[in-house]
């Protein structure tokens, strides 16, 4: 198997595929330190296509599986079938419902998929304009990919204004922001259904929640995700089989009926709505961090799930999950999602992996020489499985209360939400 990638979510892939009973062994592209205890690392960037296809070619790799959006989009499935190399992800065209919040959107239309109403605009104007339209609060996307960052809630007119600036004119997102979606704001609980698809069946992923905003209680920006729990106790089983009849499936019907069969990971993030589960956002792939939770939870061969899906031969049943709670903390650099300060030593991994049913998957870190160090803004995921959601926070907090670096920051509330819904004080 070669994993390409080099965050929390590719980490927790090598760690549950190392452990997969089909398979001998497993490298990683480019890889980071924490994945070296179950991958061999190949030094190559994830985004020069030809040179990952060179070295699958090279050590006959049996299946590659993508971590990250950009070379999905980009092509690199695409570029595997015409070399004969298996992969699994899905090609650029299918890719597309990541890659273009547009596509995505008008695909929902055109399919029936229940969604939030939206402008698509491609000026400032245009967005004062069509964010008349729905009443505070208003979200704005940009329409091409910004790293799990493109999306902006604004619940004034002094931040839509800040917000047209960020867009236009400061161009944070560059060219993704060439086109944006101002759409209504869905109010409700959040949660992420993942399925694997071979472009015909449907095999769903355990259930997840995810944190995306920095602060306690939601407050701050959003971030690329702070933390997630698994499963997601919003879904009952009526609503996942809803989810599955009234979003997944038509996607994966549609996307073939459009000549763009979708083999891959297929996510959706919806929100719990009065009237309904509502897609907020496709992904094209396993979302971080709700990867290092679900993960956790595995029981059963996931390589060899994907690699039948690959093939188009997947089968009902082919992954199963257990019983217990997953729960990913994650430890961020001073300054995310901005510019986050990087370069401090990291201590205490082993410490807190000491604590029984403690893996830490490791994101932004690298070697100094043999010190290990800060590389990214989200640093490291700490994650859990325990009997209870209860017990599975209170050791994600006692593992990451172990770690140091200068500058850590984590949220103080993940699952904590969940909890007090359920009763627990």
């Amino acid at each position: 198997m070669l994993v390409l990638g080099a965050g929390g979510r590719e980490h927790a892939l090598v760690w549950a595929l190392a452990r997969s009973p089909s398979v001998d062994r497993v490298w990683a592209a480019p890889g980071n330190p924490g994945m070296a205890a179950d991958a061999e690392l190949l030094p190559i960037p994830a985004g020069d296509l030809e040179a990952v296809a060179d070295a699958a070619a090279r050590l006959e790799i049996d299946l590659t599986v993508v971590g990250p959006e950009a070379p999905l989009a980009a092509g690199i499935a695409d570029l595997f079938a015409t070399r004969g190399l298996r992969l699994f992800g899905p090609t650029a065209a299918a890719a597309e419902l990541e890659a273009s919040k547009v596509f995505a959107k008008q695909f929902c239309l055109r399919h029936g998929i229940p969604t939030a109403d939206a402008a698509v605009v491609g000026d400032a104007d245009a967005v004062r304009r069509a964010a008349a339209r729905f009443s505070f609060p208003v979200v704005l996307k940009a329409d091409g990919l910004a790293a799990g960052k493109g999306v902006l809630i604004v619940h004034t007119p002094a931040e839509l204004e800040a917000a047209v600036v960020e867009l236009f004119e400061a161009r944070r997102f560059g060219a993704a922001a060439d086109r944006v979606l101002v759409e209504e704001c869905l109010i409700g609980t959040e949660v992420s259904f993942m399925a694997i698809s071979d472009g015909r069946a449907v095999e769903p992923i355990a259930t997840s929640h995810d944190y995306k905003r920095l602060g306690d209680g939601d407050a701050g920006p959003n971030t690329g995700g702070m933390g997630s729990h698994s499963p997601s106790f919003a879904l009952t089983p009526e609503l996942r089989e809803s989810i599955l009849a009234d979003v997944i499936r038509p996607t994966i019907e549609g996307m073939a009926a459009e000549g763009r069969s979708y083999r891959g990971i297929l996510y959706a993030g919806l929100m719990l709505t009065d009237a309904g589960p509502r897609l907020l956002e496709f992904n094209c792939r396993l979302g971080d961090p709700e990867t290092q939770s679900v993960l956790r939870r595995l029981d059963g061969d996931l390589a060899s799930a994907l690699a039948a899906a690959a093939d188009g031969r997947l089968e009902p049943g082919s992954v199963s999950w257990d019983e217990r709670v997953g729960v990913c903390v994650v430890m961020a650099a001073e300054g995310y999602p901005g510019d986050p300060r990087l370069g401090d030593e990291i201590t205490g991994i082993a410490d807190a992996e000491a604590l029984p049913g403690v893996v830490v998957f490791h994101a932004g870190t690298r070697l100094d020489g043999d010190r290990l160090v800060s590389a990214g803004g989200r640093v490291l995921s700490v994650t859990t499985a325990a009997a209870s959601l209860s017990d599975a926070v209170e050791l994600a907090y006692r593992a990451a209360g172990r770690i140091h670096f200068a500058g850590a920051h984590r949220r103080l509330d993940i699952g904590v939400d969940t909890l007090e819904g359920m009763g627990w004080q």
